[in-house]
């Protein structure tokens, strides 16, 4: 590479000085209390009144099917999907210019847990969802990857 040409070292070509997928800097993870549900509807569905907002409101239709992430309290029981999820949320995540490689950074100390996850991404936030159960687990898999952990106020 030439030191005559400034175009030939990009300045904006993150580094991952970490080794952690992140592009080269620790995250700041948010954890919310409230319990989540990811639910299956017919494709085409509308959305039901008993969807409530919480921290995280997502709907995604496809032509296979709707699928509504909301929170988990009022629920029919008769609406298949996962219930009793934990979300995180990683602020400005996505707009990181290596995102794979953040999700991957993210992700790999839970695969390595066994800590199954339901993932989500908005302009600037990665939510991963997980069990109640596994999230503690998960939190302590990011800590030690050097991540921080914070119990996040609901919106």
């Amino acid at each position: 590479m030439s030191t005559d040409n400034p175009t030939d070292t990009p300045n904006d070509t993150p580094t991952d000085s970490t080794g952690d997928g992140t592009g080269g800097g620790l995250l700041t993870i948010e954890q919310f209390p409230e319990k989540i549900a990811v639910l299956k509807l017919a494709a085409g569905a509308d959305i039901p009144e008993w969807a409530e907002s919480s921290s995280i409101f997502s709907i995604t239709a496809t032509a296979a099917a709707t699928t509504v992430v909301c929170a988990g309290r009022s629920v029919p029981k008769k609406v298949p999907g996962v219930r009793g999820l934990i979300g995180f949320q990683a602020a400005g995540a996505a707009g990181a210019a290596d995102t794979a490689g953040l999700l991957v950074g993210l992700l790999e100390p839970l695969a390595e847990e066994s800590i199954a996850v339901q993932v989500l991404t908005a302009y600037d936030h990665v939510w991963v969802l997980v069990s109640a159960d596994a999230a503690e687990r998960a939190g302590e898999a990011w800590r030690r990857r050097g991540h921080t952990v914070a119990l996040a106020t609901p919106a």
